[in-house]
């Protein structure tokens, strides 16, 4: 994730009532937190990059990662990863397969020691068969989080992904997030 970020040229994003104009550089390693108050635009604007959503209207702009306007693709070939505060697991997988799902569209092959990695860190290890309606909150957001890693996105948006973690497993989790 060593890619910038330009999101140039949007004039404006509308979503039903919501309008949102913005224009950022990021620079190649930076973190940039956007907050607002409920229901401004935050996650329509995460959806808008990752292409998940589309605007109601013809917006005017673009979006461009590592120079590379991406506004026309689709959702899978962004390279952008996504973690939204509900985590969307499959159902039908489980914990391990859910995990190994993010390696499907990784740029790069994945070893096989990436996975037990990113279980370990996460403290999944011990949930690796289980199906997600047997996990708490907190766990499934982990094995959300732990998808997304695995997908080595060059741009990781996060919309709230440790709101049901507890403060030990956050402050475990937040050091590796700035690492990478």
């Amino acid at each position: 994730m060593d890619k910038g970020l330009f999101l140039g040229n949007v004039e404006v994003l509308k979503q039903g009532k919501r309008l949102l104009a913005l224009s950022y550089d990021i620079a190649p390693g930076a973190v940039l937190t956007v907050m607002g108050p409920s229901g401004v635009g935050k996650s329509t604007l995460l959806a808008f990059i990752t292409g998940t959503l589309a605007p109601d209207f013809s917006a005017r702009g673009v979006v461009r990662l590592d120079g590379h306007d991406i506004t026309d693709l689709p959702a899978h070939k962004r390279r952008v990863g996504i973690l939204f505060q509900d985590d969307l697991l499959f159902p039908h997988l489980s914990v391990k397969q859910n995990l190994m799902f993010g390696t499907r569209y990784s740029a790069s092959p994945s070893t096989t020691e990436d996975p037990m990695l990113i279980a370990d860190l996460l403290g999944l290890t011990s949930l690796l068969t289980r199906a997600p309606a047997t996990l708490s909150g907190g766990e499934q957001q982990r094995v959300a989080l732990g998808r997304a890693l695995l997908s080595k996105p060059d741009l990781l948006l996060m919309d709230e992904p440790l709101a049901a973690l507890d403060r030990h497993r956050k402050d475990d989790i937040l050091p590796y997030l700035e690492q990478l």
